[in-house]
C-alpha cells in the first residue's frame, strides 16, 4: 500500500474518524509506541542507554510506551519529565506508571535520545520548559554523540511548513506516526529531520490521491517487486548491457556491473573500449561477460533488454554515445558522463527512441536544467514536464519523478553514501530492476530504497561507519535489503 505524504489537518481528520468509529486512543498509543521501539531496534539491535524526553501530551505517551518496550528488551531507560506528573495528560500519566526502568546499559554502549516533547498539533515556536529540553537534546547529540530519534516530528519544526524555532531539535531519524507529513520533506528541513521511518497504523490509513506526494518505504514498495516463479529462468530477468568505464575509470564500470548482478539481472554484459579490455576482463565479476568494442555506434546492433550507460565513460566519444542515447530502442538508465554528454544537447531527451531513466546528482542536474531558485521538488516536476523521461534526482532525500505520476521521496540512506561510486552501483541496480519487468518509475524507487538500506545495514548491523562505508559495502548488503521487501 502506498504511503502518502499528508498535511497536519488530514492527519487530525484521520484520527477523529478513527476515534468516532470506536478505535480507542490507548490502543493507538500502544501500537504507535511499540512501532517507535521497533524502529529504534531496527537501527540499534543491541541494547544501550535511552534518554527519553517526555512532554505532557500524547506524544510523550508514545515515547513512554516506546521506552517501556525498550526496557523489556534490555535497554537502560533515563526518563526526563519536563513537566510535573500532575500536569501530564491522563493517558500519558498512565503510561508513565507502566514504564519500567530496571536495566543498566553495559559500558561503552550506544546512547540514543527519544524526543517525545511535542506532537503534530504544537506550534513551532518553543516556550519554557520545552526550549531548555530541546537545547539539552541538541547538546547530547553534539557533545555526547547521542543518536536522536524524534517521535512523529522534531520538536520545534512545523509539520506543514517546516518553519522552525532557533532551538529546533536536530534529529538523526524521525519516526513519524501513520504517515509522513509535508514539513518533513521540505528542503530546508532535511538536516533537522534526518532519516524518515514510518510507523504504519491501519486505523489511520489515508488513501493516496493524485494530489499526494509519496514516501517510498518497505511497505509501499513490496508490491512493485514480484515474487519469482519456481520454474523461472535467466532470460526472464533481463539481459543488461552496461556501457561504462574508460582509461583511469574502470572501477565505475565494474561497480555498475556488479550492481546489475546483485540487483537480480539474468545476464549482464559490460562493453568497454578495446584498450582497457584486458584489465577489465581480469577484474570483472566472474558472472559478467566483458566485451571489447571498436566504436560505441556498434552498440546499436546489440540485442539488449536494458542499457546502463554513463559511469566513468568520459566525453572523448561524445558524438557516438549521443547517437546510442538517442537511437537505442531498449530502456536506458543514464548516469554520470552519460548525463554530462546529454547536457551539451539536452533536447535529445525529447526524441529518444526508447524510455530513459536519468539519475543526476545536484551538480549534474544544474548542467542539465536551469532551475533557478526552485526547490528540489519543483525542479523535479518542471524537468519531467519539460522532458518525457523518468527522473531519479539523487540527494539526501532522493526524489523520483515522472510526468503524470506523484513525486516519490526515498526514505533510506545516510551521509556515508556521499562518496564516489555509490551512483554507479545504483545505476546497475536500477537497470537490473527494469530488466525484471519493473517500470522505470518503480525501478528507480526500489533501487534508491535498497541501496540506501544496504548502506544502513553496513553501518548499523555490521562494522562500518559513515566515514568508512564504501560502495562495495552497499553491494555486499543488497541481499539483506532486498529481503526486507520480499
Amino acid at each position: 500500500m502506498e504511503s502518502p505524504i499528508v498535511s497536519a489537518a488530514a492527519m487530525r481528520a484521520a484520527e477523529e474518524a478513527a476515534f468516532a468509529s470506536g478505535v480507542e486512543v490507548e490502543a493507538l498509543m500502544d501500537r504507535a509506541g511499540a512501532g517507535v521501539a521497533a524502529a529504534v531496534r531496527k537501527f540499534f539491535p543491541r541494547p544501550g542507554r535511552a534518554v527519553v524526553f517526555v512532554g505532557k501530551g500524547h506524544n510523550g505517551g508514545d515515547a513512554l510506551v516506546a521506552a517501556a518496550r525498550l526496557n523489556e528488551a534490555g535497554w537502560e531507560i533515563d526518563l526526563r519529565l519536563i513537566f510535573p506528573e500532575g500536569d501530564l495528560a491522563e493517558l500519558t500519566r498512565k503510561k508513565l506508571d507502566q514504564c519500567g526502568r530496571d536495566h543498566r546499559a553495559p559500558p561503552f554502549s550506544h546512547l540514543i535520545v527519544l524526543d517525545g516533547l511535542l506532537g503534530l498539533g504544537a506550534k513551532h515556536l518553543l516556550r519554557e520548559p520545552i526550549r531548555t529540553a530541546a537545547q539539552e537534546i541538541n547538546r547530547l547529540r553534539r557533545e555526547e554523540h547521542a543518536f536522536v530519534f524524534a517521535v512523529d516530528l522534531p520538536t520545534g519544526l512545523d509539520g506543514d511548513t517546516a518553519e522552525r524555532d532557533p532551538d529546533c531539535v536536530v534529529a538523526d531519524c524521525t519516526i513519524t506516526i501513520a504517515n509522513a507529513k509535508h514539513g518533513l520533506v521540505i528542503d530546508d528541513a532535511i538536516d533537522f529531520v534526518g532519516r524518515i521511518e514510518i510507523v504504519a497504523l491501519s486505523e489511520l490509513a489515508i488513501a493516496p490521491s493524485p494530489a499526494n506526494d509519496l514516501m517510498a518505504c518497505a511497505r509501499s514498495l513490496r508490491a512493485a517487486l514480484p515474487r519469482r516463479k519456481f520454474n523461472a529462468y535467466k532470460n526472464e530477468f533481463g539481459r543488461i548491457g552496461v556501457v561504462a568505464g574508460s582509461a583511469g575509470f574502470i572501477g565505475a564500470g565494474l561497480m555498475a556491473t556488479e550492481g546489475a548482478l546483485r540487483g537480480g539481472a539474468g545476464l549482464v554484459e559490460l562493453f568497454v573500449p578495446k584498450e582497457i579490455y584486458p584489465i577489465v576482463a581480469a577484474a570483472a565479476p566472474a558472472e559478467a561477460m566483458v566485451k571489447s568494442i571498436r566504436s560505441y555506434r556498434d552498440l546499436l546492433e546489440e540485442k539488449m533488454d536494458v542499457w546502463a550507460l554513463g559511469p566513468g565513460l568520459g566525453k572523448a566519444d561524445a558524438k557516438d554515445l549521443l547517437k546510442v542515447i538517442e537511437r537505442a530502442t531498449a530502456p536506458m538508465v543514464l548516469d554520470a558522463d552519460g548525463l554530462n554528454i546529454v547536457a551539451d544537447d539536452v533536447e535529445i531527451l525529447k526524441r529518444c527512441a526508447g524510455p530513459r531513466l536519468v539519475t543526476p546528482h545536484p551538480g549534474e542536474m544544474r548542467r542539465l536544467f536551469d532551475s533557478g531558485k526552485m526547490s528540489r521538488a519543483g525542479t523535479a516536476k518542471n524537468f519531467t514536464e519539460t522532458f518525457p523521461v523518468t527522473l531519479l534526482y539523487k540527494g539526501a532525500r532522493t526524489i523520483v519523478a515522472e510526468r503524470e505520476r506523484p513525486l516519490s521521496y526515498n526514505s533510506t540512506g545516510n551521509p556515508g553514501m556521499a562518496t564516489g561510486g555509490m551512483g554507479d552501483v545504483l545505476t546497475g541496480v536500477c537497470a537490473a530492476l527494469v530488466g525484471q519487468g519493473l517500470s522505470l518509475y518503480d525501478a528507480a524507487r526500489v533501487g534508491a530504497w535498497v541501496c540506501g538500506r544496504a548502506a544502513e545495514i553496513a553501518i548499523f548491523e555490521k562494522s562500518e561507519s559513515e566515514q568508512s562505508v564504501l560502495p562495495r559495502d552497499v553491494l555486499a548488503n543488497l541481499g539483506a535489503a532486498f529481503k526486507e521487501l520480499l
